[in-house]
């Protein structure tokens, strides 16, 4: 008989309160007390609920104690905030376990579900563009800065020397990664350069485009 295999859950309780306020925490923190008390869906809650109740009563009075900007009192009412919260996640982790990914039991505990995460599918890239060639710092120095486009992890740059005859000698590839920049140097002076670029997705390569000539001075 083969091993079952266990899929983790797929209701997940929101249990982040990073930014959240202290009001906002009280009323998350009593809705889920409320929503697990009595309820015949989590009869093994992992924390003492009244115990839990209690904290939130204390956390609400510490509050009000900390709006007069006192530090013992701020202090306080952040340590007692840290405590009931992690009750409150303790509790998430529970209500998760025991809905069976079922959304209409897991509403009934009174958290709040988090948004599932959806993938997004890499679209193509457009083509591959030049933002500008200019000259750089030093004598036969290019510097090269591509157009920026969402969802380009990087972008290569070639170049060759165009011959007397017209003829094109050898390419020579540059990457260009963030910022969109790159210095080409040891290129020969007052020589014709050919260039061209493309954009790396997570697609793969798009075709070398924009053909530009440039002058190195």
């Amino acid at each position: 008989m083969g091993k079952k295999v266990s899929t983790p859950s797929q209701v997940k309780a929101k249990l982040g309160m990073h930014g959240v306020s202290d009001m906002e925490v009280v009323k998350a923190l009593t809705t889920a007390h409320d929503g697990v008390l009595h309820n015949p869906a989590y009869p093994t809650p992992p924390i003492d609920l009244v115990s839990f109740k209690a904290g939130i009563d204390t956390f609400s009075a510490l509050i009000v104690d900390a709006e007069d900007g006192g530090k013992r009192a701020i202090s306080a009412k952040d340590k007692q905030r840290v405590v009931v919260i992690k009750m409150y996640t303790q509790l998430g982790h529970y209500v998760q376990a025991a809905c069976n990914d079922d959304m209409a039991t897991f509403i009934t505990s009174g958290f709040t579900a988090a948004a599932k995460r959806t993938k997004v599918a890499p679209v193509p890239l457009t083509e591959a563009a030049f933002s500008s060639i200019d000259r750089g710092p030093n004598s036969g120095d290019v510097v090269v800065k591509a157009v920026d486009q969402k969802g380009a992890l990087a972008f290569d740059v070639r170049y060759a020397l165009r011959g007397a005859d017209g003829t094109l000698g050898p390419w020579t590839t540059a990457v260009i990664t963030k910022p969109r920049t790159v210095t080409i140097s040891g290129l020969t002076m007052a020589g014709i350069y050919q260039f061209q670029i493309r954009a790396l997705g997570l697609l793969g390569y798009t075709d070398w485009m924009d053909n530009k000539t440039f002058v190195v001075a």
